[in-house]
């Protein structure tokens, strides 16, 4: 019965997820907030909103693994998307296709973060402020002073197509729906997660890594499918960037949440090995944007995304039997 649940609560976190990426996309459009700064704030809020969710709500029933697995699981599989859509489409080469240095400033300050949980996860104890991680701080610093960077490199999207035109009014309510629906689905996802781990005694990293974080993340893939379909390649990898970035300072919000000490220093060890593989994967990613645009052979192309794949399984397969 457990799993059943859990399957429903994914499908309900994914029907309005999707459709809080449509209702945001119309209000950044259609209102005074319609400028790039707001409106790619209003998306990735409402993209990364099934993440908070049931992050928080793993932080409420006292299952920091499912809390910190969903966020760094959801980068990873973000990653994965990516590389899928590559070899699937491997005809259009993605990669060929896009501004390739637009996201670089994005992907590198992502992996910092990566770093920092990475070298925080490998200290037994880590230092703490007022409960949270010393970590923590500095990812929030490092995303406020580099916010510049960032901004810069994403250019106004008012005039692109509406993914759903729909009145203003009628998006609006939309949205707030669409967001209770996501956090009383995203909860039960959480709860569901935690029973299945007792019910089958799976570790709670492995559902929350993997099994919660693929469930949250399938909006993003919709996303990428959609700027696929309206030939928007820049879309496609610049989405999957700017959540991966919200989605780590979401981890913020989780470690304030927490009341135990730093949540980092809460988790299975197993967590390090998820953060070396966003890390890994996301210089595969980085690779992407800076070799040569020119490649002949298709094989020599899709090799980052081969290995983005290999690694996912093999790590997934990993961590299911620590």
């Amino acid at each position: 019965m457990i799993f059943i649940i859990f399957f429903i609560a994914a499908i309900l976190v994914v029907t309005a997820a999707i459709h809080l990426n449509q209702c945001g996309d119309v209000i950044s459009k259609k209102t005074s907030l319609s400028g790039a700064a707001v409106g790619t704030f209003l998306i990735a809020g409402a993209t990364s909103l099934p993440e908070l969710t049931t992050s928080i709500t793993a932080v409420y029933i006292d299952n920091p693994d499912i809390a910190v697995g969903n966020m760094l699981g959801s980068n990873v599989f973000n990653l994965l998307i990516l590389a899928v859509v590559d070899l699937f489409y491997r005809k259009q080469r993605l990669f060929q296709r896009i501004n390739q240095h637009a996201n670089l400033p994005s992907a590198w300050i992502s992996l910092t973060f990566l770093v920092i949980i990475s070298l925080s996860l490998l200290v037994p104890e880590s230092l703490q402020l007022f409960n949270i991680g010393i970590e923590m701080y500095m990812i929030v610093i490092l995303y406020i002073i580099s916010m510049k960077f960032i901004a810069s490199d994403y250019e106004d999207d008012h005039d692109a197509p509406l993914t759903k035109d729909i009145p203003l009014s009628s998006a609006i309510t939309g949205f707030l729906i669409a967001v209770g629906v996501v956090f009383i689905s995203g909860s039960i996802l959480s709860l569901a997660g935690d029973q299945m781990a007792e019910v089958t005694g799976m570790n709670s990293s492995f559902i929350g890594s993997f099994l919660i974080a693929a469930s949250t993340s399938l909006p993003e893939l919709v996303s990428v499918l959609a700027a696929f379909k309206l030939a928007n390649y820049n879309m496609a990898v610049g989405s999957i960037i700017g959540s991966n970035l919200y989605n780590l300072n979401l981890l913020v919000f989780t470690d304030v949440l927490y009341q135990k000490g730093a949540i980092l220093n809460s988790i299975q060890d197993t967590h390090l090995y998820l953060a070396l593989l966003g890390i890994t994967m996301t210089l595969f990613l980085i690779y992407t944007l800076i070799r040569p645009n020119k490649i002949d052979r298709l094989g020599h192309y899709l090799m980052p995304s081969v290995f983005i794949i290999t690694l996912y399984f093999l790590t997934s397969y990993m961590i299911f039997f620590l």
